[in-house]
């Protein structure tokens, strides 16, 4: 029971990072040095879109 507790802690904490992330990606608040910004932007679009799928997939198997 704790360990499940643990992984789905986890799991939400991760989904957060990621949209935060992929935001700032999206935003232009977050850049990758030598990379151009449409390709940032892009990858932001990418993480954000995967979070939401993943959240999507995990409501829909339960």
């Amino acid at each position: 029971m704790r360990d499940n507790l643990i992984g789905i802690i986890a799991w939400i904490v991760g989904i957060l990072v990621s949209l935060s992330v992929g935001s700032g990606m999206i935003d232009r608040t977050l850049t990758i040095p030598m990379i151009p910004t449409i390709i940032t932007i892009v990858a932001g679009w990418i993480v954000v879109v995967g979070a939401i799928v993943s959240l999507i997939l995990v409501i829909f198997n339960k």
